[in-house]
């Protein structure tokens, strides 16, 4: 059976998506639109959006942290929290004190447009990294993650197979001292998932140590260690309590991380 042909006004607007972003951006001089990777598919231009706040400083080095969703094209509920983070971040710069916090609010643009968890190329690009991938979406975030050396990383999830919140930790110790606070923050909006296997993994308190090779994270064997965390919402549960969910959980992590940094050097 031959594929069906996508209706192209049955697609879903990355405009539209963008938008509340791109306004944000548009109104405060602290966040940068800093330019895209754009890329062909089918005879068709896409591009993967960048957003960049700069904090005021907070008495160090710049803490960067590079926070990725809609990895999974239907998983757009990142993007929409990733919005509603640079809005507070506007109205509250206590919040990114210190930080170079770097937006990537659509890394599947093919997916999204088409409600699908893999790209337009088939693949599922959250096990494509670091195999030498292809995939122009792929090369284009290894690249970033390579060339800005992030402190942090957090990638955005909704899971429609879980009744509560969880995440994944990998890297430094110090990603676990920030998940377990971000998850009981975002417990006020919804439950945590405490089941002992969550996808297949092991889990302690919502928290999984392990992960699916391929996995958007830092390179193999890099020589910073950054905390790396990816947050999962129940995908069932009213979106805004899903983004109240995330953004809590990503204030926690950029307020617990500043806090152990300035700890540390005071030691």
């Amino acid at each position: 059976m031959s594929a069906p042909v996508r209706q192209a006004s049955r697609r879903r607007s990355l405009i539209r998506l963008l938008e509340p972003l791109d306004r944000v951006a548009s109104e405060c001089t602290r966040i940068l639109s800093t330019g895209h990777s754009h890329f062909e598919n089918d005879g068709e231009n896409y591009m993967i959006p960048r957003f960049l706040y700069i904090g005021r400083p907070g008495g160090g080095e710049m803490m960067r942290v590079g926070i990725f969703a809609t990895i999974h094209g239907d998983e757009p509920e990142g993007a929409v929290a990733l919005a509603r983070l640079l809005d507070n971040l506007a109205r509250r710069p206590e919040l990114g004190e210190g930080f170079g916090i770097f937006i990537y609010p659509l890394c599947n643009p093919t997916g999204f447009e088409d409600g699908t968890r893999t790209s337009r190329s088939g693949l599922d690009l959250n096990r494509e990294f670091w195999k030498n991938s292809a995939q122009p979406e792929v090369r284009f975030l290894e690249s970033e993650i390579n060339t800005h050396g992030f402190h942090g990383i957090v990638t955005l999830h909704s899971d429609d197979t879980s009744d509560g919140l969880y995440g994944f930790v990998r890297g430094a110790v110090l990603s676990e001292y920030l998940l377990e606070p971000a998850l009981r923050e975002a417990n006020r909006f919804l439950p945590r998932n405490r089941r002992s296997v969550i996808d297949g993994f092991v889990s302690r308190e919502g928290i999984i140590h392990q992960g699916y090779p391929g996995m958007l994270q830092s390179a193999p064997g890099s020589v910073r260690s950054p905390f790396e965390i990816t947050l999962e919402t129940p995908q069932k549960a009213p979106l805004d309590r899903q983004v109240s969910a995330l953004v809590s959980s990503l204030e926690t992590i950029l307020t617990e991380y500043r806090r152990l940094q300035s700890i540390a050097q005071n030691i």
